[in-house]
């Protein structure tokens, strides 16, 4: 096995990344104001900056969708119980102990077996719940004739509060296990340039070099 600055993050996925990180924010800022948390911002532009925000976040995912069907990067993120135990176990206890983290990087399979786990969740869940809800509370005047539409309303408002919490508690969470191994800025700098240091064997080194040089950096001499 060889270390190699490998990309495994193309440019559309890190623009896709921090594009949707600065959108997800500005919903939950807005949202917030929306809930009453705070009055930074009023009522009325808090609307308006919310849905224009969901609007461009729903083109941006729209847009992912494609590239990741196309591209075939959809299979990194098909669940897997692989290792599933002993990621869960590391973050839970052996963390704390000073073990090494048992997932081993590669480059067709940059995502533990536990983070996989939750984007997924969040993408087949989660995410149609707030687009759903978000829909239908957007759209109530073409509904609010139907019997019971204020009962089935405090319904979806409120679905779509909880799919928010859950988003805002997977930030945290992620930005927590940021800082744990190699540290915040190491885990960060990969989705800034692309590259991250993982290993090769002889034959998926022997391949990139013959079919995707583009992807390996030449080491700093």
């Amino acid at each position: 096995m060889s270390k190699r600055q490998v990309k495994i993050y193309p440019r559309f996925e890190r623009i896709w990344h921090w594009t949707q990180v600065l959108l997800i924010l500005t919903l939950l800022f807005t949202g917030m104001g929306l809930n009453g948390l705070h009055h930074i911002i009023p009522f009325g532009p808090a609307v308006i900056f919310h849905t224009i925000a969901a609007l461009l976040l729903l083109v941006l995912w729209i847009f992912a969708t494609f590239w990741l069907f196309t591209t075939g990067t959809w299979r990194q993120f098909v669940p897997t119980l692989d290792g599933l135990v002993d990621v869960i176990r590391f973050y839970a206890y052996g963390v704390f102990k000073g073990e090494k983290h048992p997932h081993k990087k590669v480059i067709w399979r940059k995502h533990n077996p536990l983070q996989i786990l939750a984007y997924f969740g969040l993408k087949v869940a989660v995410f149609p719940l707030v687009w759903i809800t978000g829909i239908l509370y957007m759209s109530y005047n073409f509904w609010e004739h139907i019997p019971d539409a204020g009962f089935y309303l405090n319904i979806v408002a409120n679905l779509h509060l909880l799919a928010a919490y859950i988003v805002a508690a997977f930030i945290i969470i992620h930005l927590y296990l940021l800082t744990i191994g190699h540290g915040f800025h190491a885990h960060v700098k990969p989705m800034i340039t692309g590259y991250e240091e993982i290993d090769l064997s002889p034959e998926e080194e022997a391949y990139l070099i013959k079919d995707e040089p583009w992807r390996l950096k030449e080491p700093q001499s």
